[in-house]
């Protein structure tokens, strides 16, 4: 319907007698109305504080509005506010969206600009103030309002008054309540509603400090149980008289609590039990002290509207005078009190007040309301000798009062009288001081609230404290109120940057955009989030601080431990803890409650015996990271004597399980689902082939029926059941491991675009508040798109547009953005490379590689929702052009991964999967470790490497004892001489080396000590030891007929206990050492002949050694050895892994150890970053030793040039870590079962089962 008014008494504006109004009604837009004559309203000021103003005579529901400029002319507005009231006092501006105020106006005269309403006005009056206009002209508008009439029940409280509705009959619904209310409140507390029933169940709607709180207790009032009572806040400033709406429904123990847009749901312990006949409703106050033993709370003042209980128009029920008893003073009207609240827009606003005559006593009072922290109150000069005035708000504080920032209306009063000055704030007295002098104050002075005039030297205000944001109202001076209309209409006193007559103060932190917990705080213009100990990060706490899954951790470097991982990203899902072990494969390993063998008798199905499992993560956080894995298993165990698990007669299981999807399952370990049966049964090797399983043989002994189950849509195991151990000698015990998961299916999951008019499409990205993609890519492209998701006039998109470019670009409806991240090296180089992009409300981010993440932040006040509505493209566009060529995986939006694999498959011109992975991670290889390429990811192959694990860093360790002997025999040689009738010497030309390279790392306090020795069929000779004063001597014999060379270190001893790095390399008659980097020429035969073997520890066989190496194997080696490692043979590693197949002798004690290993940080920490130490450290090059000792005897002729290098690579001491123990509380066991160790212990004793834990199931318990 359109609204029709007559302008001359219908129609006001701020420039009052200085408009120009016609007297003819000309006909606009349709005939609706007109409320100008042709030219339309042009005030002859033109500034931000002109408004038109309509009085629609009644409360009205406004759907739309419409604007032109005017008539004829180069007047038109291009952007205005448009704001209501119901008494034409204390105006609200209209918000679009949540953080939208202005309307875009005319780009010229004569078009009409239309907006129909996202939700409509009811209001009396309405107000445009324009914003902006035409440059070149001034402000002029012709306005249209839509609308209908607006029919409503309202009702006056005083705060001294309540309704009191009785009805005999039923009022709440058996199926569903609902119980709607408008209210406008004069005060920030107070009893909205409040119902009770006779068992003590009640409903209590309160006003506290502006919020809303719905308190619900079930049960007795009396006993103030915490579990029977569910108290919910809402809303905010709701103390700001307008009116704001509440809706209460509940169905069952289903909650809905919602005011004004925004919706609480929840469920309530129980059912609601209060649905009696006799029932009672209390509207505005409960009237009765101590009902319900709750103390005596404030009764509510302000205005209901149209309140409803199932249908039931309350205020028409209370008219009609029936059954309801009103208790004190009310009306069926709403009146307002005549308030004019001041918005100090700016950090220039001011509010210039006069002051009173001279004299000696002056009051000032008035009441604010802000977020900030800082900003002045109220600036004055009193007296050239005395000084001046200044009130400030400083950390949310006036002086001694607190937390004054918290948005609610505070009062503040300052008088002086005579030689004191008190201040009182929110009627406490905060500050009362004396004053030496008599105090003066003088007409001429004025009084700056919320700060001072820009420009010049005012000596009478304060400027030093910046600006007031924030609203005032009710002023005082001298006891006389201040008369703010005048103000407005520069009648009396002056400002700038002010709304008069409004309060604009709104709450950015509802709704609250802080994700994931996160604790929102505010200013005037902004909000904040604080994300500490959430798991999140980001300007909204959306993006997730930890790792999608252990694999992601193992491709970061990382080692076995425990990790946080986030299955789901940044979506709903919180982190939890979790085990990574890091072997070829990545496992995650998730514990429960209860890991012990437990005995179960007495159980049947009248009473069996049931235990649930509790994990350490909830089930949608398992669901997800099962889903995400490649495959998943739990091992179950079940000893039985004389304890079936199907009873063939009824064909009725006796025991069973449950999981996550919470069904009956009963086949176990190892067998298949929907097929009763146990691995025995599939196998054909149950133990009575009438039967598919062990335990159904149902014989007076124990066995088994032990196995993986490992269809991942039924696990975990949440429960197991046991029916069958009542019988006489009747027993079983069962057994749950961890839920062991493998791998991650997302983070290889990679597509390959050959053209670029390729690409692959899914269904519109969702993320209207919160976006964020993440993604590795690799090209030797220069430029091309990743994503792209249009909208109508939305959009986002990632792109390459040049080797060392990536871009960022959407738009929201405020107009393009991007961000552009420059790197110093190309991306085009067809290694991996890793991008990050989020978009908030806040800001936008991009980030690639491990580069500084850049940032843009978002407007204050625009558009905050990216609505799309096509469907998104990847590796193009929807024009074809600018396609992507080359690699894009590991796609993430919002935490959700979309399976690229799939969608390639049926797309032309892409292929699943991408190879060349070491080209990226292969410097994850560690040690002489070689990177081997997998179809999804790659693995590190030690071989040739001394060191183990999945990259090669794991030490390999053994401590030697007395006597230790460890000897490899060099196979390739080992085998020829074996099988040849000829001596072995006969094969020297295939055995000589004229290079070694050898590295170990050693731990003794041991002098003399034999490190390593090599011999030869020729009797040449290697030897490294520690001589008697514990320096490094290596002796080298490489002809025969001479004697050994020998090179000592003269340092300190190495014998101390401490962990020793060495590293020799020989290269013909060059000799490189590092520990002290010795190099030396060799006189002697730069071949190392016919090599037979290499011994660690003490040497056993017969041989043509020197004294010094004999006297130091006297000792033999006591002591720690790790990561030997000779050429490309490593046979520390090959005796303690690989001892039954490699050519390997051992004599003598000689165990595995940790002793190489040095860590820096305890890796028990969950966010501790799990990674082995490296032993060297860094080398720098010494001065050359001049004193080196040689043997005359050894060296013979020639010029030897001796050069030693020092290195700082003694790293240091060995620090032993110890895993912290996982531990998780332990469920009480049903009556029938036993728990205890020694139970345990007493049942493996009886069934002579030995421990099966394998090497990986070692790994497992912590």
């Amino acid at each position: 319907a359109l609204i029709v008014a007559q302008w001359h008494n219908q129609v006001t504006s701020s420039a009052g007698k200085s408009t120009k109004f016609g007297h003819g009604v000309s006909i606009l837009l349709h005939s609706s109305f007109t409320l100008i004559s042709a030219g339309g309203w042009s005030p002859l000021v033109s500034n931000k504080y002109q408004w038109l103003q309509i009085d629609l005579g009644e409360r009205t529901e406004i759907t739309a509005v419409a604007t032109q400029g005017g008539y004829g002319s180069s007047d038109w507005v291009t952007s205005y506010l448009l704001m209501f009231s119901d008494s034409g006092r204390n105006w609200k501006q209209y918000r679009q969206e949540e953080s939208i105020w202005a309307f875009s106006g005319n780009t010229n005269a004569d078009n009409v600009v239309y907006y129909k309403l996202q939700h409509s006005i009811k209001a009396r009056f309405l107000r445009f103030v324009p914003l902006d206009w035409n440059p070149n002209g001034r402000i002029g508008m012709r306005i249209e309002v839509y609308g209908c009439t607006y029919r409503s029940e309202v009702i006056g409280f005083d705060g001294k008054s309540c309704l009191i509705y009785r009805s005999s009959q039923k009022l709440m619904s058996a199926l569903k309540d609902v119980m709607s209310l408008k209210f406008k409140a004069l005060q920030s507390d107070g009893i909205l509603l409040h119902r009770e029933a006779q068992n003590g169940d009640h409903i209590t709607l309160e006003l506290i400090k502006g919020k809303l709180s719905l308190l619900i207790n079930l049960g007795d009032a009396k006993t103030y149980s915490s579990n029977a009572q569910i108290n919910i806040t809402l809303g905010s400033l709701l103390d700001d008289q307008h009116w704001h709406s509440v809706l209460i429904e509940h169905f069952n123990n289903q909650v809905n609590f919602t005011v004004d847009k925004h919706t609480n749901h929840f469920h309530a312990k129980r059912e609601f039990s209060y649905l009696d006949l006799d029932y009672e409703l209390s509207f505005g106050g409960i009237p009765v002290p101590g009902k319900s033993g709750m103390l005596s709370r404030k009764y509510f003042h302000g205005c209901f509207e149209n309140i409803y209980c199932n249908g039931m128009n309350i205020i028409e029920v209370a008219k009609s005078q029936k059954s309801q008893i009103s208790f004190g003073n009310m009306s069926f009207s709403c009146v307002e009190p005549p308030v004019v609240p001041v918005t100090f827009l700016s950090s220039s606003s001011y509010l210039a007040l006069p002051g009173t005559s001279g004299q000696e006593e002056l009051s000032i009072s008035f009441q604010f309301r802000t977020w900030n922290k800082e900003g002045p109150l109220l600036s004055a000069k009193l007296h050239q000798a005395s000084g001046g005035l200044l009130l400030y708000l400083s950390d949310g504080k006036v002086k001694v009062s607190t937390g004054l920032n918290n948005g609610e209306w505070h009062s503040v009063s300052f008088s002086a009288k005579r030689n004191r000055i008190t201040v009182t704030v929110d009627n406490d007295v905060t500050m009362s001081t004396h004053a030496s002098i008599p105090l003066h104050i003088y007409s001429e002075d004025t009084f700056y609230f919320g700060g001072c005039p820009s420009g010049g030297n005012n000596t009478e205000c304060d400027s030093s404290f910046g600006g007031f944001q924030g609203c005032m109202r009710l002023f005082s001076i001298g006891n006389k109120p201040v008369d703010m209309i005048a103000v407005q209409q520069n009648i009396h006193g002056n400002f700038s940057d002010l709304q008069i007559d409004l309060c604009g103060i709104i709450d950015r932190c509802l709704p609250n955009y802080c994700e994931h917990g996160g604790e929102c705080s505010q200013s005037w213009n902004s909000f904040y989030c604080n994300c500490n100990n959430t798991g999140y990060k980001g300007a909204t706490c959306h993006y997730p601080v930890y790792e999608q899954s252990c694999e992601a951790y193992k491709h970061r470097g990382n080692t076995s431990g425990f990790y946080n991982i986030d299955s789901d990203g940044s979506g709903p899902l919180g982190p939890f803890l979790v085990y990574c072990n890091m072997t070829d494969t990545t496992w995650t390993i998730i514990q429960h409650n209860n890991t012990n063998l437990t005995r179960v008798k007495s159980a049947n199905r009248e009473n069996p015996h049931s235990v649930f499992f509790k994990y350490s993560a909830s089930l949608d956080q398992l669901r997800a990271t099962i889903n995400h894995a490649e495959h998943c298993e739990q091992e179950l165990a079940y000893h039985c004597k004389k304890s079936r698990l199907l009873d063939k007669q009824d064909g009725m299981p006796l025991s069973w399980w449950i999981g996550r999807t919470n069904e009956t399952q009963t086949y176990w370990g190892g067998s298949l689902p929907t097929i009763q049966k146990c691995t025995c049964g599939l196998e054909g090797s149950c133990i009575d082939s009438q039967h598919y399983c062990n335990c159904d043989a149902d014989q007076d002994e124990w066995t088994n029926d032990t196995g993986f189950l490992s269809y991942k849509d039924h696990l975990p195991v949440t429960k197991i059941v046991i029916t069958d151990t009542d019988r006489p000698n009747s027993e079983a015990a069962y057994k749950l491991g961890p839920l062991l998961c493998q791998g991650d299916k997302a983070f290889w999951n990679s597509a390959s675009f050959n053209t670029e008019t390729s690409y692959l499409h899914f269904p519109t990205f969702h993320g209207e508040l919160s976006a964020d993609v993440s993604f590795f890519f690799k090209t030797t492209a220069s430029s091309g798109v990743f994503l792209e998701n249009l909208g109508i006039q939305d959009f986002i998109r990632i792109e390459l547009y040049s080797p060392s470019e990536v871009i960022f670009s959407f738009d929201v409806g405020n107009g393009p953005s991007e961000i552009i991240m420059q790197t110093l090296t190309s991306l085009n180089d067809n290694q991996w490379h890793y991008v990050k992009a989020e978009r908030n409300i806040k800001e936008a981010s991009l980030q690639v590689d491990q580069l500084p993440q850049k940032s843009q932040a978002a407007p204050p006040d625009g558009h905050i929702r990216l609505q799309l509505n096509s469907q998104l493209f990847v590796g193009g566009t929807a024009s074809r052009q600018k396609g992507f060529l080359g690699c894009i995986r590991s796609l993430h939006l919002n935490g959700v991964a979309l399976d690229l694999e799939e969608r390639a498959k049926i797309t032309p011109g892409v292929e699943p999967g991408c190879p060349g992975h070491c080209s990226s991670y292969g410097n994850l290889c560690h040690n002489g470790g070689k990177c081997r390429e997998k179809y999804s990811g790659f693995s590190c192959d030690c071989t040739f490497s001394a060191y183990a694990g999945p990259f090669c860093k794991k030490e390999i360790s053994a401590y030697f004892g007395t006597g230790t002997s460890v000897t490899y025999n060099f196979q390739e040689y080992y085998t020829l001489a074996k099988n040849s009738s000829s001596h072995a010497s006969s094969f020297y030309a295939d055995m000589t080396l004229n290079r070694e390279a050898i590295t170990f790392t050693f731990q003794t306090t041991r002098m003399p000590s034999l490190l390593l020795y090599v011999s030869s069929f020729y009797k040449e000779y290697l030897s490294i030891l520690l001589t008697k004063n514990g320096s490094l001597q290596i002796r080298y014999k490489l002809d025969s007929h001479q004697d050994p060379d020998v090179f000592n270190i003269i340092s300190k001893s190495l014998a101390d206990g401490q962990l020793q790095h060495v590293k020799i390399n020989r290269e013909e008659e060059m000799l490189f050492v590092q520990v002290f980097q010795l190099r030396k020429k060799n006189k002697q035969s730069t071949e190392f002949n016919a090599i037979k073997s290499l011994t660690l520890g003490k040497i056993l066989e017969s041989g043509d050694v020197d004294e010094e190496t004999m006297k130091a194997n006297s000792q033999g080696f006591i002591g720690c050895l790790s990561s030997v490692q000779f050429n490309h043979i490593a046979p520390l590693k090959a005796a303690l892994l690989h001892s039954s197949s490699a050519p390997i002798i051992i004599k003598g004690r000689f165990t595995e150890s940790n002793c190489g290993t040095v860590t820096g940080a305890d890796s028990s920490s969950s966010e501790t970053t799990h990674s082995f130490a490296d032993h060297s450290g860094p080398i720098d090059e010494g001065e050359p030793l001049a004193n080196a000792i040689r043997s005359d005897s050894a060296i013979i002729g020639g010029v030897i040039a001796v050069v030693i290098f020092i290195l700082l690579c003694i790293t240091a001491i060995a620090i032993h870590i110890y895993q912290k123990k996982h531990a998780f509380i332990k469920k009480k066991e049903p009556k029938g079962s036993e728990n205890e160790d020694g139970a345990e212990s007493a049942l493996k004793n009886e069934l002579h089962v030995q421990n099966t834990a394998n090497e990986n199931q070692k790994e497992y318990f912590f």
